[in-house]
């Protein structure tokens, strides 16, 4: 049986495989190859690490990255001015990571099919693949900052929308509250690579980076559950049962811990609030 999508013919596998999703990465590079002849071997990986190391150096040497790390120390002291609270903690800087390989890979099966809802049909925005998948996964590079408050998370944002501004760069801004518990703000700047392409020419293109924002407390829960949520993610069959009602599993403890670490977090502003006008 055959499935059309946007001009592409996708063939239903009749030993089953292709009647439920993929449910490893082993599977998924298997389909990739079956159904749209996309062998994920060393040449993907190679190419790949040449435009993330392409676009993390791009990146690096921008003047909008020497003034966005060069601003800190005045974003910092506007912020003490404004609240009588530092800002950032003086031991944590950003820093430019790239992407790995594994990670990257990972993130296209979890939108090419495990948030599909349109299986076996395409996802509501098209296949995420090699001929596209630089343009369509938006943090190959990223950074992450932390600060010290629940409201220097929005107050950098805006510097970094400003930042964005003056350098005439588009900037998407998310600011995350899941399910899981995760609260931080993403914001992906946008602007023209120069990057290699598969055959060793080079072409340009617009590509996002990934600035996170998050909070101490939330930075400490995210190192503690990191693993957790990077096996969660691989998941295609999601358990029957409502976590929220299963005091026994996994998710119970370590979703509401980071909830309550917000709502901690909040409490933190509030007092700071009413203490600033008992003394105004």
């Amino acid at each position: 049986m055959l499935f059309y999508n946007s001009g592409i013919a996708v063939t239903r596998w009749r030993d089953g495989v292709m009647e439920r999703k993929p449910e490893t990465i082993s599977e998924y590079t298997a389909w990739l190859k079956k159904v749209f002849n996309v062998e994920i071997d060393d040449r993907y990986r190679t190419y790949f690490d040449s435009v993330a190391s392409k676009v993390k150096r791009d990146v690096e040497t921008s003047e909008f990255w020497s003034q966005f790390i060069g601003n800190f120390q005045a974003y910092d002291q506007e912020y003490l001015l404004k609240t009588g609270y530092p800002l950032f903690i003086p031991t944590i800087q950003p820093e430019l990571l790239v992407k790995s390989f594994e990670s990257f890979l990972l993130k296209t099966y979890r939108k090419n099919v495990v948030g599909n809802k349109w299986w076996p049909g395409e996802p509501e925005d098209g296949w995420i693949l090699p001929n596209n998948w630089f343009l369509r996964i938006n943090d190959i590079v990223r950074t992450l900052v932390v600060v010290k408050y629940f409201d220097g998370v929005e107050f950098v944002s805006g510097k970094i929308e400003s930042l964005c501004n003056q350098h005439i760069m588009d900037c998407e801004v998310c600011f995350e509250a899941r399910e899981e518990g995760y609260y931080a703000a993403h914001l992906y700047p946008r602007r023209s690579f120069e990057i290699p392409k598969i055959n060793w020419d080079t072409e340009k293109v617009m590509l996002s980076f990934e600035i996170q924002i998050t909070t101490q407390l939330q930075e400490v829960i995210r190192k503690l559950l990191h693993k957790y949520y990077e096996q969660r993610r691989k998941m295609v069959k999601k358990p029957t049962e409502m976590w929220q009602w299963d005091y026994k599993c996994d998710e119970f403890s370590t979703n509401y811990l980071g909830h309550i670490l917000h709502y901690v977090e909040g409490m933190i502003m509030e007092i700071r609030e009413r203490q600033k006008e008992a003394t105004s």
